[in-house]
């Protein structure tokens, strides 16, 4: 048997499952998974592995029923509490990382990063050491506040209720607080002053 390390790959995508397979061949015996399900299924007939890339991407129509994002995360967690689980996400996103890590993931990684910065994932996870893209901590993932989000962010800066938030926008106090919480979300912020300091310090507002 191989003293190889072992590396799970659970994409639905091959030809992503091929790069990273390519990335790691040299290191990692790694093995393939379409899904949740089949990751699962890999733990019963392969046994443990060391490391497990996990799309954060949701099922495909074909495999609906398939645990995926956190819910994949918790599975694969519980079947393996043992497993270094890297996500990886569509993009650098704070919120995806925390909701990553905090599901059972070891490591988060964009999958618009560098590959360099998935062997430092995946090399962390196998040895249970946290590593979070530094994409995502250094706020790049904020920009992706919508723009009735900034909007939002905007007034709640200024000082604004969300019903003067409502009139002003042209929505309704429901609409507002929705934003409210989405933005919250995607920032990561404790509360609305919280958001707004990250708002500040990203330059996502005035």
């Amino acid at each position: 048997m191989s003293d190889e390390r072992r590396c799970l790959v659970v994409d639905g995508h091959p030809l992503v499952r091929l790069g990273v397979r390519r990335l790691l061949a040299e290191r990692f015996e790694v093995e393939e998974a379409t899904n949740g399900d089949d990751a699962l299924q890999m733990l019963t007939d392969v046994g443990e592995f060391d490391v497990a890339i996990l799309d954060l991407g949701r099922a495909s129509s074909s495999d609906s029923k398939a645990p995926a994002g956190t819910a994949a995360i918790r599975a694969l967690r519980k079947a393996s509490p043992r497993l270094g689980i890297v996500a990886h996400g569509p993009r650098p996103e704070r919120h995806a990382a925390n909701e990553a890590i905090k599901a059972g993931a070891t490591a988060y990684m964009a999958k618009s990063s560098p590959a360099e910065s998935l062997t430092r994932a995946v090399d962390a996870a196998a040895e249970a050491e946290t590593f979070v893209d530094p994409a995502a901590v250094n706020g790049a993932g904020t920009a992706e506040l919508t723009r009735r989000q900034r909007q939002t962010l905007q007034m709640i800066a200024d000082g604004h209720s969300t019903s003067a938030t409502a009139k002003r926008l042209g929505l309704s106090a429901e609409t507002v607080r929705t934003h409210t919480k989405a933005v919250l979300a995607r920032l990561s912020a404790r509360d609305r002053a919280h958001a707004v300091a990250i708002g500040l310090r990203s330059s996502l507002i005035d």
